[in-house]
């Protein structure tokens, strides 16, 4: 099974990020193959039909959802800005959602993804993974019933990125190998 890990931020030294790549981490320990991809590395404009229009889909979102089309299943962290996910995030997905032709096979249907968040405050951003999940369903993923949200996410972590806490890092581990293990029922 080939997962997917992206954070919707583009910051360099991003807490969300971090938190993908620890729940990446389990999905490889469960099987996986994961491909992270850091989303700072698309020139993705912002949405506009117009554009879309006249120039079709961007260079960059073509890129994207050849990589969305090869994998089975997300991994998908996201900061909360305001209570909830970020512009970028939902940037992405708006883009990744358009078919060049109505022929073409949605990069989502029949995949299933996990959710994350982390933040600085003492919710960990669960109020933004509550409408992620619900654009997430609306896309045709099944979103895993799990879900994590890291609380004081800025020393939450070491200087190599790995969660500090065993039992934290045991339960973002953990969603990753719980979306390696649907997928692998998904595929029965």
């Amino acid at each position: 099974m080939k997962i997917l890990a992206f954070a919707g931020s583009a910051r360099r030294d991003s807490l969300n990020k971090k938190l993908v790549k620890v729940a990446a981490a389990g999905a490889r320990d469960a099987g996986a193959d994961v491909t992270f991809i850091d989303l700072a590395d698309f020139d993705i404009p912002l949405y506009n039909g117009d554009l879309e229009d006249a120039e079709g889909l961007p260079d960059d979102v073509v890129r994207l959802k050849a990589l969305m089309a090869a994998h089975d299943g997300f991994l998908i962290s996201s900061p909360e800005y305001n209570g909830a996910f970020t512009p970028l995030l939902k940037n992405t997905l708006d883009w990744s959602s358009r078919k060049q032709d109505r022929a073409e096979p949605s990069v989502f249907a029949g995949k299933a993804a996990a959710i994350m968040a982390t933040s600085p405050g003492a919710l960990g951003g669960i109020r933004g993974l509550a409408m992620l999940r619900t654009l997430l369903g609306n896309l045709g993923l099944v979103v895993l019933p799990g879900q994590k949200a890291v609380p004081r996410g800025s020393g939450a972590f070491d200087e190599r990125g790995e969660v500090t806490d065993g039992r934290t890092r045991a339960g973002v581990e953990a969603i990753g190998s719980a979306l390696y293990e649907t997928l692998v029922k998904l595929r029965c």
